[in-house]
């Protein structure tokens, strides 16, 4: 997981290779042998470590325009970044899609990520509204329902059809994609701030660093028990 300082924390046998120099990190993508990662924040600085290729960052961002989220291609050898108002930005061999830039959005993207196949990609905005470019299926939405938080994330099935959402009350949505239970009925510390796709679910963080699994892997810890200064922004797990 990494803190909004750029600050990464390691669970497990994902190996810590640096720490990103910024004060509003975004996101953390691990590379395909799960030897290196991305951050990027939200003035579009992607910072690369291991074997991650840097390929180039955002630029060109309007007054309060965020880059939110990086997604590599299963190559490794490309990446998107991912914009609040749904612009995307394309690099090595990532292939520029579609956005939602010159649309009007209810609320800002929060979250993008590609398909398994890196053919396409998705987009969730803060009121649960979805948007798929490539070979993204578009399978629903939250857009037109009365939400108890915003959504957070979008994390797409293993099998490539179907996708959960993550609100940031730790309410689960599923499109298509087994339910493995959530934290919507729970009272948690902070909001939950990321989710990503683990063994045969999920696994969702909280701001203080607290994690949440839905799925058939082990709990490898987290840092709810000691939350550390600055938020916890993302998670992602490698292999």
């Amino acid at each position: 997981m990494v803190g909004a300082d750029g600050t990464v924390y390691g669970f497990g046998s994902v190996p810590w290779l640096g720490n990103a120099q910024t004060s509003n990190a975004a996101d953390l993508e691990p590379t395909p042998s799960g030897g290196g990662y991305w951050i990027v924040d939200e003035d579009g600085h992607v910072f690369a470590f291991g074997n991650a290729p840097y390929l180039g960052g955002g630029s060109g961002l309007v007054p309060g325009e965020r880059v939110t989220s990086l997604s590599r291609t299963p190559s490794g050898g490309g990446y998107w970044l991912f914009t609040t108002r749904g612009r995307v930005m394309a690099f090595g061999d990532a292939a520029f899609l579609g956005d939602m830039s010159t649309v009007a959005l209810n609320g800002p993207v929060l979250d993008s990520v590609s398909t398994p196949s890196g053919g396409g990609y998705y987009m969730v905005a803060s009121d649960g509204g979805v948007f798929s470019f490539g070979d993204a299926q578009f399978l629903g939405s939250m857009g037109a329902t009365r939400l108890n938080a915003p959504v957070q994330s979008l994390v797409p099935d293993g099998d490539g059809v179907g996708y959960w959402l993550v609100a940031a009350d730790g309410g689960i949505f599923a499109f298509d994609a087994v339910f493995r239970g959530s934290m919507g009925a729970t009272r948690l510390n902070r909001p939950v701030t990321g989710m990503v796709r683990f063994g045969n679910g999920y696994l969702m963080v909280g701001e203080d660093g607290g994690i949440f699994t839905f799925s058939d892997q082990p709990f490898y810890g987290s840092l709810g028990a000691s939350p550390p200064a600055v938020p916890i922004v993302s998670v992602a797990a490698s292999g």
